[in-house]
């Protein structure tokens, strides 16, 4: 969750949506995460939500209406966004994806490629007239790092570290750099096929999400990392789409 004072990102915070929550703890938790920011929550005025968990959604409107007394914009189909969906199916394009490369074509007016490392890691290609045309998913560094240690007998649960040597000689070790620099390969390798398929040599490459930081200095081909890629998308989608809401 981000709140906005004009165009300033002035706190950001982050909620598990694992967790089975009410509306009403839903509410109380963001009115006291704003309060450790020294944020008044009654001077919150508008509220926009991308979510691919659609079992919060109602509980998280909801208490942004009991609470904030402000119903939400949704990041959804219908929403204008400014970039074409050339996808086959736009339908099933997830909302946050939409939002970091509405952000990338605003802030980068040209041909992008977006690589949100999340859950899954996405490559999303927008062209430098707005066409979100092309994409690849592939399973993030956390989904690896989880299935080594539950579908084997011995490995233990590893945290995901940036490795300065590919050198091991231990059993935690060994397994993060096998993901770092395995997933380090799986990257560099899926950026030059993209780049080499849409004859795009020059194609800029700019990298977001929670793990993004580690590969950011380790790919070369990332000329960016922006960790606040999609609260930007969403700025820029609620001042699209406000005069509709209101």
């Amino acid at each position: 969750a981000g709140c906005f004072d004009g165009d300033n990102l002035v706190a950001n915070f982050r909620i598990n949506t694992k967790i089975d929550r009410t509306s009403d703890e839903y509410g109380i938790t963001f009115m006291q995460f704003l309060y450790q920011f020294a944020i008044d929550p009654t001077n919150v005025n508008d509220i926009i939500i991308c979510s691919v968990v659609p079992r919060v959604l109602h509980s998280l409107t909801n208490a942004f209406i009991k609470y904030f007394n402000t119903t939400p914009l949704i990041i959804g189909p219908g929403i204008k966004t400014g970039i074409q969906l050339k996808m086959d199916n736009p339908k099933e394009v997830g909302a946050d994806r939409i939002a970091t490369v509405v952000a990338a074509h605003a802030l980068y007016p040209c041909d992008v490629m977006v690589i949100d490392f999340g859950t899954a890691t996405t490559f999303d290609y927008v062209s430098a007239n707005g066409e979100f045309t092309y994409t690849v998913i592939a399973p993030g560094p956390q989904i690896a790092a989880n299935a080594l240690w539950s579908q084997t007998a011995k490995l233990p649960e590893i945290e995901i570290v940036k490795c300065d040597s590919i050198l091991a000689k231990n059993t935690i070790t060994g397994m993060q750099v096998g993901i770092y620099y395995g997933y380090t390969g799986l990257v560099e390798k899926i950026i030059e096929t993209m780049k080499k398929d849409l004859k795009l040599p020059n194609l800029k490459i700019i990298a977001t999400g929670g793990l993004g930081r580690l590969f950011f200095s380790q790919v070369s081909q990332i000329e960016d990392y922006d960790p606040d890629l999609i609260f930007k998308g969403m700025k820029i989608l609620f001042d699209k789409n406000s005069a509709d809401k209101d």
